[in-house]
């Protein structure tokens, strides 16, 4: 059977039968979308991001790593996938026409496209979208000319920033899931395990408790390595009093709620009890700054003020937040908003954004608390549920 028969014998009994939405949900996504793209006198949309193409479509696969696009117009969404997905996409995408090409001759790519794409005299793209291959692009570029192309990635940023009630159920199923799996790999910690240890319990909890196949894996560093940002587990042995740091998210319908939690095997010191206490102040601060029409600039300005007098001790990345909703890996974060300084656009309500509060001594120690929340008139409310507090893990060694 080749992959034309198999998408064929699949659309018979499962087309459309993983959508996670309703067809009303997409649709009214889609006439978001062409409203905007009618304002900017766009005719197409060319799609590559998969997070982009999810949000549109439903269409969902892990493997992220081959070309696939998605084709807008006022009257058509096509997608094209590698002959492989066709089948996936039978089965999870709402698209008017799905387009397979083998992934290994890519000269079956441009072909088609240039043949939807002619027709359209202004096309909009996410240059800096993680999908959009170079290749692809100069061959477009050459078949249908690339005084076409526009850029129009904060178009569709704009749009799924704002997340829906549907949305907000799933993120908060999704928080359910991750705190599971933080609570039950914390409970376990222990002197003589290893970093490897924790995160092996975490991701099986995570699992248990209904995560799909995760964005990002559940990241446990211990003791000077988490002085490091983005190392993760490396079969390090959990040491008595000293700090564990751990960083979940769980992927529920691809929407994914992370949390960060760091325990302490035995008696914190003054020092992690501090920082603490200045991650919870942090917290509090953008909270209340996160109402709609307040500024991400302001936000960010009132959280650094609190920062400012330990700030040649500890390192910070500088983003007091970041927004979350429907990812692929190799990361949750969707791009579509940032809490920083100079960040001028304004909160909405339901936007929903990681706050990732880690404060680093580098190369030596380090806490990390945070909580996924979303925008309310009245300010952020979290999401996740974490309390803010230094997680007192065993000090007892399993190996005496």
């Amino acid at each position: 059977m080749d992959y034309h028969h198999y998408r064929e014998a699949l659309a018979t009994s499962l087309a459309q039968s993983e959508l996670p939405f309703s067809p009303a949900e997409y649709q009214g996504r889609l006439e978001k979308v062409r409203h905007a793209m009618a304002q900017r006198e766009l005719d197409a949309l060319l799609l590559t991001d998969p997070a982009d193409i999810n949000y549109l479509t439903g269409y969902h696969t892990f493997e992220v790593s081959v070309h696939a696009c998605l084709v807008c117009t006022q009257d058509k969404l096509v997608l094209q996938v590698a002959s492989i997905e066709t089948g996936a996409a039978v089965v999870t995408a709402r698209v008017d026409e799905i387009i397979g090409y083998r992934w290994e001759n890519l000269n079956e790519i441009i072909d088609p496209l240039a043949d939807l794409l002619t027709p359209c005299p202004r096309i909009g793209i996410d240059a800096w979208s993680s999908g959009l291959r170079v290749g692809v692009m100069n061959a477009l570029a050459q078949a249908v000319g690339k005084e076409r192309f526009f850029e129009a990635g904060d178009l569709l940023d704009a749009i799924k920033i704002v997340k829906s009630s549907a949305e907000l159920e799933m993120l908060k199923e999704s928080a359910r899931i991750t705190a599971a799996g933080l609570e039950t790999a914390m409970a376990a910690i222990h002197p003589g395990m290893t970093d490897n240890d924790i995160a092996a319990i975490g991701a099986k909890a995570l699992l248990e408790n209904g995560s799909e196949f995760m964005s990002l894996q559940p990241i446990v560093t211990s003791g000077h390595r988490i002085g490091v940002i983005h190392v993760n587990h490396k079969r390090r042995v959990i040491q008595p009093n000293e700090p564990v740091f751990l960083e979940f998210g769980a992927a529920y319908q691809r929407y994914t709620a992370p949390m960060m939690r760091t325990a302490v095997t035995g008696t914190p010191n003054a020092a992690l009890t501090a920082t603490q206490d200045l991650c919870r102040s942090i917290f509090e601060t953008l909270c209340e700054a996160m109402r709609p029409g307040h500024s991400f600039d302001a936000a960010a300005l009132a959280a650094d003020a609190l920062l400012a007098p330990r700030r040649d001790e500890l390192f910070f990345s500088g983003v007091f937040g970041y927004a979350v909703g429907a990812q692929f890996p190799p990361s949750w974060v969707e791009g579509t908003g940032y809490i920083a300084k100079g960040q001028a656009r304004s909160f909405e309500t339901n936007m929903v954004f990681h706050l990732p509060l880690c404060l680093r001594v580098p190369g030596q120690w380090g806490v990390g608390l945070s909580d996924t929340v979303v925008v309310t008139e009245q300010g952020a409310k979290p999401l996740t549920n974490n309390d803010w507090q230094l997680y007192h893990a065993s000090n007892t060694s399993m190996h005496p």
